[in-house]
């Protein structure tokens, strides 16, 4: 049985025997239901999905509503990102690792390739002044989430350079086994080989030069 499937069984045990869900634990199981819907649905669908989907060269979103029981609707709009539709809460990961799929060789000397580590800080957190609010579970995942916000397009003019490549574009730097120079989204690549505190310069010249006003902190999330 799935976590999905026994999380149902569970609610549909406390419904029996009469036990009444208040607003707050409802926020949380739909909030562990999306988590689990993340996780272990829509990777399968993902793998079926997007292999169909590679003929089509035009930007679009499809709709799909799912009600238990029905075949499922899907909706294509032209409208090309989820936050144009009111109450669309984006549940695919905004950004992945551009990797090498060889694995670096083992070195008995340990001078063979250097692992990319994951750079465990405060976190970032960016506060637009219209009230929008950045603030994921990692420093990369806030800064590539911001700059898709601002518009990948509007940064990439920007030309801000790291090891001689643009901070934001569609050229993808040559992969090496155990690094990860750059993280994929939406088509374009973020460099995002660098430092926390490097972070955190882009982004306030991206605010200067673009005239956003953002405040930058460096903060960890107090939330999943």
């Amino acid at each position: 049985m799935s976590k999905l499937e026994e999380l149902y069984q569970s609610i549909e045990t406390l419904k029996k025997l009469g036990v009444q869900i208040n607003d707050e634990q409802l926020k949380s199981l739909d909030s562990f239901e999306e988590d689990l819907i993340k996780n272990e649905v829509l990777p399968a669908l993902s793998q079926d999905i997007a292999p169909r989907l590679n003929p089509i060269k035009r930007d679009l979103v499809l709709v799909v509503e799912y009600h238990p029981g029905q075949p499922i609707s899907v909706a294509l709009s032209r409208k090309v990102k989820i936050r144009d539709f009111v109450g669309a809460k984006a549940l695919t990961p905004v950004s992945v690792p551009v990797s090498d799929p060889i694995k670096p060789a083992a070195s008995r000397d340990n001078s063979g390739p250097s692992k990319h580590i994951e750079n465990f800080t405060k976190g970032l957190k960016v506060s637009f002044p219209d009230g929008t609010v950045i603030w994921r579970k990692s420093a990369i995942e806030t800064y590539i989430a911001t700059i898709k916000h601002i518009g990948y397009e509007r940064v990439a003019v920007l030309n801000i350079n790291h090891g001689g490549f643009n901070a934001v574009s569609r050229i993808k730097r040559p992969t090496e086994p155990g690094r990860i120079w750059q993280h994929e989204s939406d088509g374009w690549y973020i460099y995002s080989n660098i430092s926390n505190s490097q972070k955190i310069d882009d982004l306030k010249l991206i605010s200067e030069k673009l005239g956003l006003r953002l405040k930058i902190e460096e903060k960890k999330p107090t939330q999943k």
